[in-house]
């Protein structure tokens, strides 16, 4: 009932928020709305139970500027997604055990297993350096995280990502790798053949095999020489397994083997046919990522949102007493970044604020732990003097040295397309941009350094919490706290048998017990 309360008031003030730029800001209302923040700040809901369930969303390459511009494309500057305002908030560092700007397998390992490791290896420690094989065949590098802790406890698993389940991120969660492109067998090196690519991990060993849902794209590294299909080309910057292998006849035999019920599925009419009691789910929609929400084929023949897939996941995890644990990836936010589309990348922030939404209908705050984050910001920059009720994406203004307009949105690094200057007469020119259409989904904003693509950015990233435990979430953290606060919220993992409270003896006790010639 407390938590209600707190909800209505957090409901009717968005309202009064959003309707601001209709009503009169003046001294009164920035002082009531103040009082009603202090309000929610003294009454803000603490719950101390134990996380039955818990709900990670990680959206690749959302920094802060990200997730500031994408709340303004979607309302206004006083609006808020779904996310921003769960009750407790944090900050994470971002760098890996090698480099101060991190990659997302790196950073994925960090999440999902609470420690740091090398660029681009995945689901292995600091001792695995990239490419190095037999350094991550060895069992002490090769680290278990979330998934396998859950399933320790008997909680039913499953992630949903609309990028290829065998891609960066999803690999941490399951994997040990020394190079995340190692996505099938044609991109490990001869002298490297006995690491086994991430596809057959996820499908072959524990923890991949035991994990009740998967859903994304990838079918080319699961399956040999796929085609392309109407709406669903063959990813050309992908792994492409030419080796015969079928990993879904593979996955499909294995559950028949061990007497479980089971489903594949390849598009929406198809998923929403699957029963909740369905043990396993293989849903795989795409030969590489899956096509963004703008742009994806709603029709019963076509791809899922990842709303979607995030639905029928709880639907299908619910069941189990002893509770499940969901991650979920917007993937595609990251995707557009690299590729400097601004606004592509502002409405795949929209969608997966979406899927959060449909994880709040659907669950019980009482016994779910709900965890948002990014695994890495990008270089992603949101200057100029933009009037409020402008659009994000539109001209900022006019350069006073130049004379030429720069839109609000920019990025520091970027491909062809985004470093938009030519050499005239011996003088280096910046395009005008007001002669295309900056809101265009294909519109590249400009960049300043050229590269073959958007670089992440090193800046820390936010992590919002609610539900059991998220109140731990509360000040700079190291990436690695995320993987120990679900554990501990969760009682699974690294504290599994440790009670739900921690007592820690302040320095002044300890000095005594020592003085005392008490043991501690």
């Amino acid at each position: 009932m407390y938590s209600l309360k707190f909800d209505v008031v957090v409901f009717i003030l968005t309202i009064k928020l959003n309707s601001v730029l209709s009503s009169k800001e003046d001294s009164s209302y920035w002082f009531d709305l103040g009082k009603n923040d202090i309000n929610n700040a003294l009454n803000k809901p603490v719950i101390q139970g134990t996380a039955k369930n818990v709900i990670l969303f990680v959206a690749d390459g959302m920094g802060i500027t990200t997730t500031t511009a994408a709340r303004i494309y979607s309302a206004t500057e006083s609006g808020y997604l779904a996310f921003e305002q769960f009750p407790h908030v944090g900050i994470l560092k971002t760098y890996n055990a090698d480099k101060l700007v991190p990659d997302s397998a790196s950073t994925a390992t960090a999440l999902f297993s609470g420690i740091k490791t090398n660029y681009k290896t995945s689901g292995v420690d600091s001792s695995v350096k990239l490419n190095d094989c037999e350094a991550s065949l060895k069992p002490e590098a090769r680290i278990d995280g979330l998934i396998k802790w859950a399933q320790d406890a008997g909680k039913s698993t499953g992630f949903v990502t609309t990028t290829r389940v065998t891609h960066a991120t999803p690999s941490a969660l399951y994997a040990h790798i020394p190079n995340r492109g190692w996505e099938c067998e044609s991109t490990i090196p001869d002298d490297s053949k006995k690491c086994k690519d991430i596809a057959r991990q996820l499908v072959e060993d524990e923890p991949g095999k035991n994990i009740n849902v998967i859903m994304g794209g990838g079918r080319q590294c699961l399956q040999s020489n796929t085609k392309d299909l109407p709406g669903d080309p063959v990813d050309t910057w992908a792994c492409f397994s030419k080796d015969g292998r079928d990993l879904i006849k593979d996955w499909i035999q294995d559950k028949k083997g061990r007497d479980k019920t089971y489903a594949v599925v390849q598009n929406n009419e198809q998923l929403n046919s699957v029963k909740s009691s369905t043990e396993f789910v293989l849903g795989i929609f795409a030969n590489g990522h899956m096509a963004m929400d703008y742009a994806r084929n709603k029709s019963p023949k076509g791809m899922p949102s990842l709303s979607n897939m995030t639905q029928k996941a709880i639907e299908l995890l619910h069941n189990n007493p002893e509770g499940y644990l969901l991650v979920v990836e917007g993937g595609l936010i990251d995707y557009a970044h690299h590729r400097g589309h601004a606004r592509q990348a502002l409405d795949e922030t929209v969608s997966f604020s979406d899927a959060i939404r449909v994880a709040l209908e659907k669950t019980d705050p009482q016994e779910t732990l709900i965890v948002v984050t990014s695994d890495h910001s990008h270089s992603l920059v949101f200057t100029g003097y933009l009037s409020r009720g402008s659009n994000v994406l539109d001209v900022a203004q006019e350069s006073v040295l130049d004379k030429i307009p720069y839109t609000s949105l920019l990025y520091g690094t970027g491909g062809p397309n985004n470093y938009q200057y030519s050499s005239i007469n011996g003088t280096v020119s910046r395009a005008d941009p007001s002669i295309n259409d900056t809101r265009d989904y294909q519109y590249s904003q400009q960049a300043v350094v050229l590269t073959d693509e958007v670089t992440h950015g090193g800046s820390d990233v936010l992590v919002y919490a609610k539900g059991p435990m998220a109140h731990l979430f509360h000040t700079v953290h190291e990436q690695t706290y995320v993987a120990y606060v679900i554990s501990y919220a969760a009682k699974m993992g690294q504290f599994k048998n440790n009670s739900q409270r921690i007592i820690v003896p302040s320095m002044f006790l300890v000095l005594n017990m020592l003085l005392m010639g008490i043991s501690i």
